[in-house]
């Protein structure tokens, strides 16, 4: 059974089982961090030849994208379009790197997803393959 207020540990080490067999699928190497709504860490993997770098990365991509309840690439193409760089939100968490997209139910966010490691597109490609396998939805 699924909430839809918050994401549960459970649905999040879910995601993680989805991320990592992507992964592996491709035969690459990830870090994956999952958030609730507000941003706080739920749940995070760091594959074993994944960089040390994606970790902090994974985190603040599923930071973002739970708090600002939008893609990271969505708030990296805002920064740009209106010469706003992650320090003007004040959060130093903040990232316009793709590859952290929200989770949602019902029309409201539960939480976020971060995969750090790849290129930002295929970061956000296996967040959402996840959140797929995981939610039934895209």
């Amino acid at each position: 059974m699924y909430t839809f207020e918050k994401i549960s540990y459970t649905e999040a080490l879910e995601l993680l089982q989805q991320v990592v067999q992507e992964a592996l699928r491709i035969k690459k190497h990830v870090a994956a961090s999952v958030a609730g709504p507000e941003g706080e860490l739920i749940a995070f993997i760091r594959m074993d030849e994944a960089s040390p770098a994606a970790s902090v990365i994974a985190h603040n991509k599923a930071y973002t994208s739970a708090r600002d309840r939008k893609s990271t690439k969505q708030m990296g193409d805002f920064m740009l379009g209106n010469d706003r760089p992650p320090a003007f939100w004040g959060d130093k968490s903040i990232t316009g790197f793709g590859g952290g997209v929200p989770i949602v139910q019902q029309g409201k966010v539960i939480g976020g997803i971060g995969i750090s490691g790849l290129s930002e597109d295929e970061d956000e490609r296996i967040a959402r393959v996840a959140i797929q396998a995981v939610f039934k939805y895209s």
